[in-house]
């Protein structure tokens, strides 16, 4: 939910990342305004994964290329069972990581800051 800011990262989540491989140890959540700052390290690319909070970003560093990528919120549905939404948050990760793998083998070919703009915006459509 744009706005509020988790107080841990997702226990599923966490779970998820670290049975395929990846170090947790001290992720945090984090607010936006921690990188936005005037001394920030400028973004090259900012995606949002929710398009309630695209038009809330604040003003970023370095004026980064935007896109949306929209997931549906991982909040627990109404009647949902813990097993059905374990199995949605995998499948977000793992869509996630799909993309974010296209977009780092973008970064090696693309020529220009047009085409990796209209490349990373198309790719919220996979």
């Amino acid at each position: 939910m744009p706005g509020v800011i988790a107080a841990r990262p997702d226990t599923t989540a966490l779970l998820v990342l670290t049975t395929t491989g990846f170090k947790v140890d001290g992720l945090h959540t984090k607010d936006w305004t921690d990188f936005s700052r005037r001394s920030s390290k400028p973004f090259d690319i900012v995606i949002a994964l929710d398009g309630d909070s695209k038009d809330q970003h604040p003003s970023w560093p370095g004026q980064p290329e935007t896109a949306l990528w929209h997931y549906p919120s991982l909040d627990k549905k109404k009647n949902e069972t813990d097993s059905d939404r374990d199995i949605r948050v995998i499948h977000t990760l793992h869509s996630l990581r799909r993309r974010i793998e296209l977009l780092v083998s973008l970064r090696e070919r693309v020529r220009s800051h047009s085409e990796l703009r209209h490349d990373i915006r198309d790719m919220s459509h996979l």
